[in-house]
């Protein structure tokens, strides 16, 4: 058989055309009598493969039907894969107006864990670690060695308090460590110590608003229910590795945790996700977690369960499922979404929703089973023989709560009302850089006040200024290490208390005052604050001023008839664009600022201010090349 050509097996196979030479070739010659004679039987019965429908039987006399166009496999595949793109979109809804489900009522119920901010282990004097080498921070009792034996490190109970505070949580006077039994390869001692019985901290409370990202449904906002704090120890921390191997890090073990459990008060996922994120905001304000959801300082379970409206709200809640290991906001969401329409689907089936823990990935569309449900019972919950229970003060808890500061609430309704910022950006000021970046904000602001000479009214006397500051600390800072091809591109280097290593406060004061008076423009502004960021600003030049006055950069400004000038010199030539400003129903803004571009790009950008450029365009059009011109 000689060789056949890639191009014909091409065409066979992606297109479905028969070649007419070689091996692929079917002539007269090669077929029988019998074979000619049942051809047009086997035509009619191929044919009815193909459609994959019963066809009568034909007789080895009727003359067979056309043979049907071939499609390319290629464009088979593509219309498939539209359709089934096509069929999905039809399914998934937003998550905007997939809150609700008609004739159902879910309840949420969260458990958050977050890692405090300690220098110490829960019960042993290992150094706590995130970073460093394996096995590195381990003491005896992390590894459950014979005769080792827990000491509760008091110093771990501070940042605890302090976020029970945050949490509007009652303090309790006396709390006591109980055993919760369970065997794992990153539990050495088959148990973990935690407050199932008498936590230290009960009834507290966290107020949602719109502002927050709660569901439209839940109006003006909600009030979600904290049944109580507990601290806790964490477990090792489990690596995967290829095959059925595991590498187990016991640097974790007993890092000290605090567990927040809400009362079941939440009805829509994206309320659910906003109690998450609304939580790590003021565990971070109060400096209680060491970490955000994003760096693994923070997970969350959900309990999640539905019931049917008609059966009232006195009916029994559903049978719940918990959904471990939650690591963003997103996945607390779409995972709430997923296990509501997975159990509202087994209730219209008629089945039952059985009581278990579930698991979510990233990017999926459905929870998956991991294990039934332990109840209490299988947990074996004791008192911990070995330790003995902690008594706090109310002096204690007096002196954290006059020293916690200024909680993010009230810091984001300062910003929303003295300095005129939009809930969503002040809501990014406060929650950026864990609270790093809204610091490094007031003291610019202080700065800003003794600049412009001002006393307690200098906000008030210069409200622009202070929202220029606000929206260049938000968003122009963050364009400077946006950039991932940049290798120069580095942390700000912002600390607790405000200050910034890589644009300090005076640099940036400076910038934002000249530019707020008018001195420079907004593009020598940027220029200015990324010398500034390359350091160039103190190594080359003494200050901001002194780098603007070697370089010339002040800013002045064309009189008015250079602007006329340049304004002449624009519409030369656009008589039709200028035709448009004649007679019309709505004014062609659009039209006026291509002519001031055409100003802008003409004269010396860097002696130009856009605004007093367009206002001299528009008079001119009214008084000059369209006479008559009606005012807007």
């Amino acid at each position: 058989m000689s060789r056949v050509p890639t191009a014909a097996l091409s065409k066979y196979l992606l297109q479905g055309q028969v070649s007419r030479q070689g091996c692929l070739r079917l002539t007269r010659s090669h077929l029988s009598a019998r074979a000619l004679a049942l051809r047009p039987a086997i035509a009619s019965h191929c044919r009815s493969l193909h459609t994959q429908q019963a066809a009568p039987e034909a007789s080895l006399s009727s003359s067979p039907a056309p043979p049907p166009s071939h499609v390319p496999l290629r464009k088979q595949l593509k219309d498939e894969a539209k359709k089934a793109k096509a069929a999905a979109a039809g399914k998934k809804k937003k998550n905007a107006s997939n809150q609700v489900v008609p004739g159902w009522e879910l309840t949420v119920g969260i458990e958050i864990h977050a890692q405090l901010n300690t220098a110490k282990k829960l019960f042993s004097e290992a150094t706590t670690s995130f970073n460093d080498e394996s096995n590195s921070h381990v003491a005896y009792f992390d590894l459950a060695t014979p005769g080792s034996q827990p000491h509760f490190q008091k110093e771990t109970l501070i940042p605890a308090l302090r976020a029970a505070l945050a949490l509007n949580c009652d303090v309790q006077p006396v709390s006591r460590f109980d055993r919760k039994h369970y065997f794992h390869w990153d539990q050495p001692a088959g148990y973990q110590i935690t407050q199932y019985y008498e936590p230290f901290a009960r009834e507290g409370r966290v107020v949602l608003q719109p502002r927050d990202g709660i569901a439209a449904e839940d109006g003006d906002g909600i009030a979600v229910r904290i049944q109580q704090v507990q601290m806790e120890q964490d477990t090792a921390k489990t690596m995967a590795q290829p095959g059925e191997t595991h590498w187990i890090d016991f640097n974790r073990t007993g890092v000290p945790l605090i567990e927040i459990i809400t009362r079941p008060d939440i009805h829509h996922p994206a309320t659910a996700a906003a109690l998450v994120r609304k939580v790590q905001i003021l565990l971070s304000a109060v400096d209680a977690c060491v970490s955000g959801m994003e760096a693994g300082g923070l997970r969350a379970d959900v309990n999640v369960s539905v019931r049917r409206t008609a059966d009232g709200p006195d009916a029994p809640l559903g049978t719940r499922t918990e959904i471990k290991n939650l690591s963003s906001f997103k996945a607390v969401e779409d995972a709430i979404i997923a296990e509501r329409d997975r159990q509202i689907a087994v209730l219209e089936a008629g089945g039952a929703v059985e009581g278990e823990t579930r698991g979510w990935a990233i990017g999926s569309t459905e929870t998956r089973r991991l294990r039934g449900k332990e109840g209490e019972v299988d947990y074996r919950y004791m008192p911990d023989p070995d330790l003995l229970p902690v008594v706090i003060g109310d002096d204690l808890v007096s002196h954290l709560r006059d020293t916690m500061g200024q909680l993010p609430d009230a810091e984001v309704d300062e910003l929303v009302d003295v300095f005129g910022l939009t809930a969503k950006d002040a809501l990014s000021l406060v929650g950026l850089d864990g609270g790093a970046r809204v610091e490094y904000f007031w003291r610019v602001v202080e700065a800003l006040q003794a600049k412009l000479g001002g006393g307690a009214g200098t906000i008030a006397e210069h409200p622009g200024c202070f929202q220029l500051a606000a929206n260049w600390i938000l968003h122009e800072l963050g364009r400077l290490t946006s950039n991932p091809h940049d290798e120069s591109a580095q942390d700000l280097g912002l600390t607790a208390d405000g200050q910034c290593q890589r644009v300090p406060v005076e640099s940036l004061t400076d910038i934002l005052a000249f530019l707020y008076q008018r001195r420079i423009t907004a593009k020598v502004a940027k220029e200015l604050l990324w010398v500034v960021y390359r350091g160039t600003v103190p190594a080359q030049y003494a200050s901001v001023a002194d780098a603007v006055e070697t370089e010339n950069m002040w800013f002045r400004e064309l009189a008015e008839h250079e602007y006329a000038a340049l304004a002449d010199q624009a519409v030369e030539g656009q008589e039709g664009i200028v035709a448009q400003f004649a007679g019309y129903k709505k004014y062609p803004e659009g039209k006026l600022m291509f002519l001031v571009g055409r100003m802008i790009r003409l004269g010396a950008e860097e002696r130009i201010d856009p605004k007093n450029a367009e206002s001299v365009m528009r008079r001119l059009l009214e008084e000059k090349y369209v006479p008559g011109l009606k005012r807007a």
